[in-house]
């Protein structure tokens, strides 16, 4: 809900996505931008960003599974994911965004991802802690091949950012948070979000997929309106 902090504007977006979406990479991308803007142009607002989880494949083994394959059974073939990943990829070199799908091998669950974050903002993390954060998760799968459901990689990703390592690495081995995150992506899918990424602003205002800047741009000018 859009809030007054002294004489700043609170414009507050949840997005919902999945760390293993490309889309919802080149989502972020684009809000960036589209918050970029939009700030610059107005320096009494701020935009308050919450990622809520969203599971594209709930039924991922802990382990993960290899990543051509996986994507050859669901989207029916190797010619069919080479022309699919070939649609990212040209989008996303649009907004400057190079994706290195060759350099992926494994399909990871993500819900550590997801606690990753879960932990994050429910610590007080900084926006742009949580904004680097969030970045680092998609630039170490989609650019680096990093398996993201490795707890090693994400206490790596975490420490960058300035969390401690150990911290991290306890508390993904652990069973914390696990039933809230799955609450948190239940309620997101009963609402009616099925595809992602999903921007919700100031719950009032809807926009769904990989919207361009200057359309989540609108979207932030319309949603940052009184009433």
């Amino acid at each position: 809900m859009q809030a007054e902090t002294g004489k700043v504007t609170i414009v507050d977006i949840d997005l919902v996505s999945d760390f293993v979406c490309p889309w919802c990479f080149l989502g972020k991308t684009r809000l960036d931008k589209a918050i970029a803007d939009f700030t610059a142009a107005r320096p009494g607002v701020r935009v308050r960003l919450n990622w809520l989880p969203f599971f594209l494949n709930p039924g991922t083994s802990a382990a993960g599974e290899p990543y051509r394959p996986f994507l050859e059974r669901k989207f029916g073939g190797r010619k069919a994911v080479d022309a699919m990943l070939g649609r990212v990829s040209e989008a996303a070199a649009e907004d400057g965004l190079a994706l290195a799908f060759e350099r992926i091998s494994v399909r990871p669950n993500t819900l550590n991802a997801h606690r990753l974050m879960y932990r994050a903002q429910s610590l007080g993390y900084r926006q742009d802690q949580v904004g680097k954060l969030a970045g680092a998760l998609f630039e170490n799968y989609f650019q680096l091949g990093r398996d993201i459901g490795d707890p090693e990689v994400l206490a790596d990703l975490a420490q960058a950012v300035g969390d401690k390592r150990d911290a991290v690495l306890e508390y993904l081995a652990s069973d914390r948070d696990i039933a809230a995150v799955r609450r948190m992506a239940a309620a997101v899918t009963e609402q009616g979000v099925s595809g992602v990424p999903f921007f919700i602003l100031n719950r009032k205002l809807a926009i769904s997929g990989a919207q361009s800047a200057a359309v989540l741009g609108a979207g932030l000018l319309q949603a940052s309106e009184p009433g």
